[in-house]
């Protein structure tokens, strides 16, 4: 597995997608030295326009329909406070800790800059709770991706002046207890300040970061569950030819086929049907392999790419320009790209979980894999996988039901000031339990696909797959009668969750995410 980092320097708007996902796998984070007197820049460039008089959206006026209300210079850090008070109004369960620390190291390298005008007392703080592991209690509900994810930042915001709860340790403590006890001290806002950290993309982008790096995971394991599969049903490798996917030209179609092949090099159980055999296909779910899986690799890679470009942007709004001294009003906050992002990557998890199900529906099938019936020596008597692959089949459709775009939707906010949204907080935030249903199903193709090899005991699979099956069966021992199932389903889906299927494989494709 990938080797731990405790602590990672970011160069705001030049960090990589795996030091994205080094934070998300709880590494710190702070700031290049060279961020601090960008960020001084900008927070001198808000004082200098405020002394023009004019009114600016956010600086001195009300926010939203109310951007026509002006506000005095004796109210303006009153206006901040409120703003993020008012603004916390997000329900639901606690999000992720994971994915909240990454949403604070997004808007951390964000607020770095130099666009959103914010103090480095305000920002150094941030980092401070970053680096020492408070992470606030945000609810997982209430953006609508647009205008920012106001609600959810908000949250973050609301503990940095003292408000609301942090986890400390596991625990949830009131955020003014949970600062103090960290050397911490409460802010009070300045101009821009409470709006600059409540403005953004980053919660969405967050948990679209977060269900990319878990879908490459579930990717990789697939390819090898695939492959297993392939050997159990006795399946032919030669739909994995490179001549065939050349000709298509798709890169992932490719890089799937050449992945299937050096996994079932070897194999003498492949070897042991390359002549008189009565078969002509494969069934789609091994034969096509290369063109489903290599498709959502595809995918998540132009995924990846969108979110690398955004956790590298600035999203708040209005932004700061201190060579011009000016504050321009836009609508960066609008997080369309990631709600792309987020259903181009549903997508994919659901696609790999569904040709999965697939291969498990074939192996169990006599009529199809050749192998006794729901792989049980002792059919009738023992029913074998056969629950286990309408528990699948069940995860399958959950995960289609949650693939819906949304993307495609819209409701308007804010008095229709905020009349079109993109839903990608949302879009984002079902990823990770897309990816739990689908390990699951993994899991479980994990155990029917080395329960089939077992049939074939005077025959060995290729040397990394022979690997695969010794780990798993460490775990699980092969099923003669039917047993309590649900332990060795749980055991399963530790193996995959945990990369343990990957490692044992070796070198896979990866999704570009480092």
């Amino acid at each position: 597995m990938e080797t731990r980092v405790t602590e990672l320097v970011l160069n705001p708007g030049d960090v990589a997608l795996s030091d994205w996902r080094t934070i998300y796998r709880g590494a710190g984070a702070r700031l290049a030295d060279s961020a601090w007197p960008v960020i001084a820049a900008s927070a001198a460039a808000v004082q200098r326009i405020l002394a023009k008089g004019e009114p600016i959206y956010g600086i001195n006026t009300g926010f939203g329909k109310l951007a026509s209300v002006r506000i005095g210079d004796e109210d303006l850090a009153t206006l901040q406070r409120n703003i993020v008070l008012s603004h916390a109004a997000g329900v639901g369960e606690p999000s992720p800790v994971p994915v909240i620390r990454l949403m604070m190291a997004l808007k951390l390298a964000s607020l770095a800059q130099g666009a959103s005008g914010v103090r480095v007392e305000t920002v150094r703080l941030l980092e401070a709770m970053l680096v020492q592991g408070l992470t606030p209690v945000v609810p997982c509900q209430g953006s609508v991706g647009a205008s920012g994810d106001l609600a959810p930042l908000s949250h973050m915001a609301a503990t940095m002046i003292g408000v609301g709860e942090i986890f400390v340790g596991g625990e949830r403590v009131p955020a003014a207890q949970a600062l103090s006890a960290a050397g911490l001290s409460p802010l009070t806002l300045g101009p821009k300040e409470g709006l600059a950290l409540l403005n953004g993309t980053q919660f969405s982008t967050a948990n679209a970061l977060a269900g990319l790096f878990e879908a490459e995971r579930l990717f990789q394991t697939a390819l090898v569950t695939g492959a297993l599969s392939t050997e159990a049903a006795k399946g032919s490798d030669t739909p994995f030819d490179p001549r065939i996917h050349q000709l298509r030209r798709h890169a992932g179609q490719i890089e799937t086929a050449e992945a299937l092949r050096a996994l079932m090099a070897g194999s003498a159980i492949r070897a042991s049907h390359l002549k008189e055999d009565e078969r002509v296909q494969d069934p789609y779910c091994l034969r096509c392999q290369p063109q489903v899986m290599g498709a959502a690799l595809d995918v998540l890679r132009q995924a990846a790419a969108t979110l690398a470009t955004e956790a590298n942007g600035v999203s708040d709004n209005p932004l700061i320009f201190p060579e011009a001294d000016e504050a321009l009003s836009g609508g960066n906050f609008h997080a369309e790209p990631v709600a792309f992002a987020a259903d181009m990557i549903a997508l994919a998890v659901c696609e790999i979980g569904s040709i999965a199900e697939r291969r498990i529906a074939m192996l169990v099938d006599p009529a199809l894999s050749g192998l006794p019936a729901f792989l049980t020596p002792k059919p009738g008597l023992n029913s074998g996988f056969m629950i286990p692959q309408v528990t699948a089949a069940a995860l399958v459709s959950e995960n289609k039901q949650k693939a819906y775009p949304a993307s495609v939707d819209s409701i308007p906010t804010s008095a229709n000031q905020e009349d079109h949204v993109s839903m990608a907080a949302h879009g984002a935030r079902r990823l990770l339990a897309m990816v739990e249903n689908a390990d699951a199903v993994l899991g479980i193709e994990l155990l029917a696909a080395a329960q089939g090899c077992d049939f074939h005991a005077s025959l060995r699979s290729s040397a990394v797959l022979e690997a695969v099956r010794a780990v798993t069966r460490e775990k699980v021992p092969h099923l003669t009668d039917d047993r309590h199932f649900h332990p060795d389903l749980e055991a399963a889906n530790a193996l995959v969750r945990s990369g343990a299927v990957i490692a044992a494989a070796g070198g896979l494709p990866s999704v570009a995410c480092g």
